[in-house]
Order: C-alpha cells, then structure tokens, then sequence
C-alpha cells in the first residue's frame, strides 16, 4: 500500500470516527481538490440533505471533532469542505521510497480478478482510417492501458465487418476490375495516391466497384446475389469476401502499429452466421412481445418503452427477405463477448449513441442482465474545416503520422545539428507520433477537437513533445552524474520546488484510478502536463549538480521524477526519448 493509500485510510477512518461521534451515519467521498489549501478533501455537500445542516456547518463540526494523527498533520472546514493536510516529511518519505521501490509498476493499483474486454477502432475493411475516426484507437488503447494499471485483465478487440454490402463491393471490385480500370478512374477524378500501401491501392477498386454498382443494373444484381450467398453460408463466398478483408486490414494493422496501437484479438462478423448465433438470436427476438413486422416482411423491436422516442422507436433486426443485419450480428457479438469477460467496454463515435442504445434494449429484451459500456467520442476536424488533400479525398490517418513526422525531424534538426541523421529520423518519429497521441485524448472524448500542429508539436505547451522533454531532461541529468547514492532524507528536499515536485508524484496512482474507473482519460495527460511543468520549475530553481549536502538526495528525487515521467509516457502510449 502506497504512502497516499495509507493517507486516504486514515482520512477516510478519521471522518467515520468523527460522524458516529456526532451521532450520524453518512455516505462521504474523498477528493484530490484542486488546489493547495489541502492534500486530500471531503465535500459536505452530499450530508447536507442526509443531515438536513448546511455544508459549513457540517465540514466546522468534523473538524472539531478530529485530532491530527499519524499521516494526518492538520485538519480544517473551508466553504463546506474538510480539508486534510499530510504530514510533509512522512509524504516525501514515503513518496520516493514507493517510486524507488515499485519503479515501472508505480501507480499501478491491486489486481481485481475482473476481465474488461474494450472492443475500440473496428472501421469497415474497404479503405484506410481517415483523420476524423483517428481518436477511435487512441482512446481506445489509452483506456485499456489505464485500466491495465487499475489493475484490471483488459483485452483488447477489434470486430471486423466482412459481412456488409461494403466488403462485398470491395470484393467484387477486386476479383472483376483490371489494374488498368481502377487507374484511370483514379486519373479521371484526380485522386493519385502515391503510397506504396494495400488499403490505400485497394479502395480505389472499392470506389470504382461502387459507382458502377449505382450505374449498372447488372453489375448491382451480381453484387446483390454475392451478399444473398454470404448469408446462406456459401463457404466459397465467404471464403473469397473473407480473403478481401483481410488483405486491406493488414494495410489497416500496419497504419495502427505506426501509432503503437496493437489489438489482441480481431473477431470476424461472419462468424456468427457461420456458427447459427446471429439466426438463433433473431428466432429469440421474434418470440418477445416487443416484436413486429413491416409491410414487406421485415422484423422490428418497438422500443418505445425503453425510453427511446420519435420515428426512432422500431429497431430493424431482419431485412424483408429474412436475411440478418448487421445489428443482428452485433447483438450476436456482444452476446459472445459478455460470455468472454466481466465487463465490456466499447469506444464509438457520437453517431452511434441511438444504434448503442437500441443494441443494449435488444440485450435486455433477450435477458442479459449486465450492462454494455460505451465511451463516445466526438470527431477530429483540421483548422481548414472540411478534411480533403489536394488529391482531393479524405485526410487518412497516415497522412495525419506522415505529417506530425516531418515536422518534429524539422523541429529537432533546428535544434540538434550535432545529432546524426538517423538518431534525428529516429527521434522524429517518436515525437511525431506522440504529439498525435497526446493532442487526441488531452481533450474529453465527447467535446469536438479541432486539431492543430502548432499546439500539438510545441516543446513549452500542454503537449506530447513538452512531456517527453521532460523526461529526456531527466535522463540527461542523471547521465552527467553519473554515480550516486539514492538517499530519501526529508530534512535534505526542503525547497518548495522539491516539495512541489514530490506532492506532484505522490498523486498519480490517485489520478490512474479516476482516469480508468471513471472514463476519464483526459485526466492523464493533464497530470504529465502538471508533473512535467513541476520538474522543470525545480529543475530551473534548484541546483542538483552543484549542490553539496543534498546532492544524492536531489539525483534521487530526478531518479524518481524520471521513473513517473516514464510511466505516464507508458501508459499514454508514448515514446520514451532519453535525448532530445
């Protein structure tokens, strides 16, 4: 148990102690507040209803009735809250000797036994990701990499649609068009790409397949008859569609590499028409009393006693002709998925509240008890409005990773001429990369991010690149001098840069429990952004290799600063530069 876990027990039985001594019994909670009026925080406010007393009052008696103890050094009521200070030497103390003694796990919680699968990404097999879906994998990976520290067993997946008409298209586009078709399409609509990758060659078939589809009768029936087969379970369709998909998502799994985003598993959509489940479950549908059919024979769930209004109500789950949707399938997958882990966890755009919200009412009309989660995000845009290039499509991802490359191997080479050309290559990408990942989540998922380089890419901001300096400061530090004792003596960190810096690291196990257990993974890199700045400040104010008495001590408190830094690089999925 972490010195701030022993803090926040004793806290928290100092208040119980304090209410039963006024005769109440009340549900609190203990915060981190977000000043320095205290280390640790119980708003009143809640109490106030229970124990019908204004919040003041209430925090001004549990005060009185709390004597300082232990880690607890003071006590006070502020505007409706008990404030708690920690004991200062016992907080640097035993701050730095858990960073020392736990290093790459700091801030890592107990294991809890509980199995979270977060389903993230799952873009349809038939063209690259684009700029907008970008923070689909990075929220992901971020989150399943927090609650890996709050210790939960966290897999991550990606569901892949090579069911729909889209891949079917893909497919037939691949298998009937010639080299020389799809290329003058590509030079009719002036849409050259000339990168050497497999998702970026195959969507022009995609486009192609697609408008001759809209355009010829004969080419749609052909299509239409490939999706009706897959249905029916013809093995040489499916095997042909499913061949397709995976060659455009090795292009997909090589753009997320580039981002450091690896998924564990990819669960094939076919595969529950293939096994009976998505037919089984829809047979189940049938039987509820939500159940309905349209005019032309499709089936519906009316869900308006679900909470869900308007024209919005009927939730489709079979085509006319009986054949399944991909909704179905969904159902189906998420069935499976619940058998596989305690918790679910899926990351999806704002455009899929209604379609999430419908798919939890059909699990719940089909009996399963526990609850999908789901993290939406809202979608990236670039200053210029509208994401198109001058090959006038999209902006994928990886011209997104091209570009942030460029311009940190610019930054750095303005910086490190002395640097060799392929430590600077090297670096680029690391900072590139991380500069994408950081910008991405330092923003609440659900609140539009407009993204911009020069915030992104800045060495002095609230960025990637600001946090990695830091961290590589730190390497340096420790590289110039070179041998030394690690000593924790409080007597010897008395600056209050020092102090600063230490009751900024005793915070991020509390900061990685509210980041994971609450979804709130912005809160991570506003933390890097608050611990980078607190080392730099003592690192500005304090000297450390010219010191004397304290030398050891302050090395040690950089030995501890750099093995934080690190680990909040880690679990942002940050590269870890030792130089810069």
């Amino acid at each position: 148990m972490s010195v701030m876990d022993r803090f926040r027990t004793e806290v928290d039985g100092a208040v119980r102690s304090a209410l039963s001594k006024m005769g109440v019994d009340s549900e609190f909670s203990i915060e981190i507040p977000s000043t320095d009026a205290a280390d640790l925080a119980v708003p009143c406010f809640l109490m106030s209803k229970a124990l019908k007393r204004a919040p003041k009052d209430i925090a001004e008696e549990l005060a009185s009735n709390i004597e300082p103890s232990g880690l607890i050094s003071d006590v006070s009521a502020l505007n409706g809250y008990l404030n708690f200070k920690m004991d200062g030497v016992k907080l640097t103390e035993g701050t730095l000797k858990d960073v020392l003694e736990m290093k790459g796990r700091y801030g890592s919680l107990p294991n809890k036994g509980v199995k979270v699968i977060v389903e993230h990404t799952s873009t349809n097999p038939t063209g690259p990701i684009h700029v907008g879906r970008a923070r689909n994998p990075i929220i992901g990976d971020t989150l399943a990499r927090i609650l890996g520290m709050c210790g939960y067993d966290v897999s991550t997946e990606y569901y892949v649609n090579d069911v729909g008409k889209q891949v079917v298209i893909l497919t037939w586009g691949v298998n009937n068009l010639t080299k020389e078709q799809v290329e003058k399409e590509i030079e009719d609509r002036g849409m050259q790409d000339d990168r050497d990758k497999i998702d970026h060659k195959l969507v022009a078939y995609y486009r192609l397949a697609n408008k001759m589809m809209e355009e010829d009768p004969a080419v749609q029936e052909e299509i239409g008859s490939m999706l009706r087969k897959f249905e029916a379970g013809d093995e040489e369709v499916i095997s042909t569609v499913r061949k397709t998909a995976e060659i455009m998502l090795n292009g997909l799994k090589e753009t997320l590499a580039n981002i450091d985003v690896v998924l564990d598993t990819y669960t094939w959509e076919s595969k529950f028409i293939a096994d009976g489940s998505a037919r089984k479950y829809v047979e189940e549908l049938k039987q509820s009393k939500y159940a309905g059919v349209e005019d032309d024979g499709a089936c519906y769930l009316e869900l308006k006693d679900f909470g869900i209004q308007g024209k919005n109500t009927r939730f489709t789950f079979t085509r006319a002709d009986g054949t399944t949707l991909y909704t179905t399938r969904d159902i189906a997958y998420h069935q499976d998925k619940f058998k596989r882990a305690d918790k679910l966890i899926d990351v999806l755009g704002e455009d899929q509240k209604l379609g999430n919200k419908q798919l939890c009412c059909a699990l719940e009309i089909l009996g399963q008890t526990r609850k999908l989660d789901a993290m939406f995000y809202s979608f990236v845009s670039l200053p210029e409005g509208k994401m198109s290039t001058r090959k006038g499509v999209v902006v994928y991802l990886d011209d997104l990773i091209d570009e942030a490359v460029s311009r940190a191997y610019d930054e750095i080479r303005s910086r490190r001429d002395d640097m060799p050309e392929d430590r600077m290559r090297e670096i680029a990408k690391i900072i590139g990369v991380g500069a994408i990942r950081y910008n991405i989540v330092r923003v609440q998922p659900e609140k539009q991010l407009v993204f911009k380089w020069e915030e992104a890419l800045s060495f002095d901001g609230n960025s990637g690149p600001f946090l990695q300096y830091s961290y590589a400061r730190a390497c340096s530090m420790l590289r110039k001098a070179g041998d030394f004792e690690e000593v924790v003596d409080p007597s010897l960190l008395t600056d209050p840069f020092e102090l600063s810096l230490i009751k900024t690291i005793s915070k991020f196990e509390s900061v990685i429990e509210q980041a994971g257990e609450n979804r709130r993974i912005h809160l991570l890199p506003a933390y890097g952004h608050e611990l980078a700045s607190a080392f730099n400040q003592f690192y500005a104010s304090v000297p450390v290799l010219n010191s004397k008495a304290e030398k050891d001590a302050r090395l040690t408190l950089v030995k501890c600063s750099k093995i934080v830094l690190k680990n909040v690089l880690d679990c942002l999925g940050l590269g870890a530069p030792e130089e810069m």
